[in-house]
């Protein structure tokens, strides 16, 4: 029986699980390869979408090397460093004003021997300010991480260093935030109210996964 007051370690994606801002990065990518024209722009997204919990610094290189040769052939769009800026100056605001998710306070008075750590594909920097300014980073005693350090280098360098012990659970709503909890030995449950992920149940049917709508159906 899933008991998550159990855990000596909770581990948290943040998109899609602590903040409801899926839509908001999916957007983010659309406006900032505009300058690639529209087709590209969307190709982006399809990948962005398809490779959830990935760095946004490994999609837009793979956007300039793979997908604008394809879908923007001619076109002189921005420089990497140019797309990373549009992209956060996208991201920002919609992170500042997305819904955060219910119940993230009661799960936090019901497991206070639990460690708690943030592990995102998202911009660490960026992470501690929103987090900051929201007033969640209390609740993370274990710290908040992010990109450019991938979430397996991440998890193995926080198992190593006793930040994270076990037993120790990964909240995620992506198939990448699965393959790392499972790389890393953790285990795994996944958020169903907030993914991007297509035919979820299906996925979560044939890997025999947990699956709860949101953190408030965790208590």
């Amino acid at each position: 029986m899933f008991k998550v007051t159990s855990y000596k370690t909770i581990v948290f994606d943040c998109d899609g699980v602590i903040l409801n801002s899926n839509k908001v990065k999916t957007n983010a990518f659309y406006q900032a390869a505009l300058s690639y024209g529209e087709q590209a722009a969307q190709a982006l997204v399809d990948y962005h979408v398809a490779n959830g919990g990935v760095s946004r610094y490994k999609k837009f290189a793979y956007f300039l090397h793979t997908i604008a040769p394809k879908h923007a052939a001619g076109i002189s769009g921005q420089t990497l460093e140019e797309l990373l800026d549009a992209y956060a100056t996208y991201v920002l605001h919609g992170l500042l004003t997305c819904d955060i998710a219910e119940g993230i306070h009661e799960l936090r008075k019901h497991t206070p021997n639990s460690n708690w750590l943030i592990v995102s594909g998202g911009d660490q920097a960026e992470l501690r300010h929103i987090f900051t300014e929201r007033g969640l980073t209390e609740y993370f005693d274990g710290s908040i991480f992010g990109s450019p350090d991938t979430k397996d280098e991440i998890l193995e360098r926080e198992i190593n260093n006793g930040n994270i012990q076990q037993p120790a659970l990964f909240l995620g709503d992506s198939k990448y935030d699965y393959q790392a909890a499972k790389n890393a030995g953790l285990d795994f449950v996944f958020l169903t109210g907030w993914t991007e992920i297509d035919r979820w149940e299906e996925w979560c049917n044939q890997y025999s996964l947990v699956s709860v709508k949101s953190i408030r159906e965790l208590l």
